[in-house]
């Protein structure tokens, strides 16, 4: 998210898989368990990913089949927004399955944007401290009940100033992130929730040049996929975006990245800046997958990010996509 990207959520409403996937050669180092292998088979797909955010996704299947007719494939992630005032819902994941796609679950630990970024109840060292243990805990164990896996992405973007789980943020202190996230992820570990996909996803650094990704890693033992959240602004290659964030993630670990959010802001170089796109992703393996913002100002969007903008646009997609080989997800 780009600094002041706060603003681009109107209200803010992201990759687990099915068993019959295989591949799965990365992922932490855990006892040998069902539902571990089903969370290493999503770093390892066979085929990559291709995401969406929506107004109403995962809840509404018109708005995903929509999505699938202009951009030629259906998308095979779904990723939502829940805030730390809100519990989990099973339905959701049977939502994003029924629909062929992994949900992606983006995780905020805040009452929303409305609280601005100056809300002390979610200090991050009030998380680690276990003021939110019980909450945490339920959330996990309804995760780990309802049985498939999921990705969490949890406090993203947090290099960036404008949530306050940012250390420069809401008292927060040097130090405070890494152990507010590695206290959530032992919460979740002691509910036996063993079926979530841990997604670190700071923001490009081009909106936070000076702050170190490294102190804000939690380490390989508590991550399974790293991410990031990159949005074209005056830049007319997608590497001008990426390339820096991504060689900073691959100094940290080895991890597989996913573009966790991403779209391309109104103008005549939006239909050439998404073919850049997809010739970048097809020119970098090691990122498996991407999530594209779909979203206008009308649906809670800072511009109109849209592949689906004008015929340009939706053209462009369209074809970059079809030079993709996706990951097919159960859709049972």
């Amino acid at each position: 998210m780009t600094a002041g990207s706060a603003a681009r959520f109107v209200a803010v409403p992201v990759l687990a898989l099915g068993l019959l996937l295989t591949g799965c050669v990365f992922g932490p180092t855990r006892s040998a368990k069902p539902a571990d292998d089903a969370v290493r088979r999503i770093t390892a797909p066979q085929g990559r990913y291709f995401g969406v955010s929506t107004r109403q996704a995962p809840w509404s299947r018109a708005e995903t089949d929509a999505v699938a007719r202009k951009a030629g494939s259906a998308p095979n992630v779904l990723e939502y927004f829940v805030k730390w005032t809100e519990d989990f819902r099973p339905a959701a994941v049977r939502a994003s399955y029924g629909q062929g796609a992994v949900p992606l679950l983006t995780w905020e630990p805040w009452a929303g944007s409305g609280a601005g970024t100056r809300q002390p109840r979610y200090a991050l060292a009030r998380i680690a401290g276990g003021g939110f243990d019980a909450y945490v805990t339920r959330f996990a164990k309804a995760v780990r009940a309802q049985g498939r896996p999921v990705v969490i992405r949890f406090a993203h973007e947090m290099n960036g100033t404008w949530f306050p789980w940012s250390e420069q943020r809401n008292g927060n202190h040097r130090g405070d992130y890494v152990r507010a996230w590695r206290h959530v992820h032992d919460l979740f570990e002691r509910a036996g929730a063993d079926n979530v996909v841990w997604l670190w996803s700071p923001n490009v650094v081009r909106d936070a040049p000076a702050v170190s990704l490294r102190e804000l890693y939690p380490g390989d033992a508590y991550v399974d996929l790293v991410g990031m959240t990159g949005y074209q602004d005056e830049e007319s290659t997608a590497g001008a975006v990426f390339d820096t964030t991504l060689a900073r993630l691959r100094g940290l670990t080895g991890r597989p990245v996913v573009i966790a959010e991403t779209g391309a802001r109104p103008g005549p170089e939006k239909a050439a800046w998404i073919a850049a796109f997809f010739r970048w992703f097809a020119a970098h393996p090691e990122v498996i997958g991407f999530v594209w913002f779909e979203r206008s100002r009308a649906d809670g969007g800072h511009q109109d990010w849209r592949f689906t903008q004008t015929p340009g646009t939706t053209r462009a997609f369209a074809g970059g996509l079809d030079t993709v080989r996706l990951a097919r997800i159960s859709r049972s």
